[in-house]
């Protein structure tokens, strides 16, 4: 069966965006930093130019791109302008929302909403997924799914740079503690892929 993952970027105070991020800010203060590594490469990864990471992060990567389908939650769908309807892992996204947006879901784009929660959504995302994994792609989401026991892994893409405010991955959450387990370390430039498996 097919595992459910966060894999983000962090800084190494714990923050995937910096502070006043949103529409015309993405990543925040100074959280555009968090990506740098994506483009420290020369050699393209992906569906698009904009994914050049250097070479030790490079199988890193190929696994994220792998995924079957994305789960994600309104607050990051409304930053990324919902990615003009076609996530850029180029798999279908599942928006959680009580309030769906009149674009970039639906017919004709790789977004579907999905307002009756997270396990609506894994079921819907493993339907599309097959053996393929589930990437959760925002900092609320992932929470809610390690907290009610959903997630099996977190890969962190841990970033020299602290950002000192902004968005937590590891916020609001009621169920601690939660044991984790290294599995994988990838020294990078720029970047430290720490993998763990959430122990159940």
């Amino acid at each position: 069966m097919s595992k459910v993952v966060v894999a983000l970027s962090m800084s190494l105070d714990g923050f995937i965006a910096g502070p006043h991020d949103g529409p015309r800010n993405p990543l925040g203060d100074g959280g555009g930093r968090l990506f740098d590594w994506w483009t420290a490469g020369t050699e393209r990864i992906g569906p698009d130019d904009r994914f050049k990471p250097p070479a030790r992060s490079r199988a890193v990567v190929m696994e994220m791109f792998r995924c079957g389908a994305i789960i994600t939650g309104r607050r990051t769908f409304d930053i990324a302008n919902g990615w003009g309807g076609h996530h850029p892992a180029g798999v279908p996204f599942f928006l959680l929302t009580h309030n769906p947006p009149n674009r970039h879901v639906g017919p004709g784009t790789g977004g579907t909403v999905v307002t009756d929660g997270i396990t609506s959504a894994l079921a819907q995302a493993r339907a599309v997924a097959g053996e393929r994994d589930i990437a959760v792609s925002a900092a609320d989401v992932a929470q809610q799914f390690l907290g009610a026991g959903l997630l099996d892994e977190i890969h962190v893409n841990l970033v020299p740079i602290l950002l000192g405010a902004g968005v937590r991955l590891f916020a609001n959450l009621d169920s601690l503690p939660i044991r984790l387990e290294c599995t994988r370390v990838v020294e990078s430039d720029g970047v430290t892929h720490l993998r763990y498996r959430v122990l159940k």
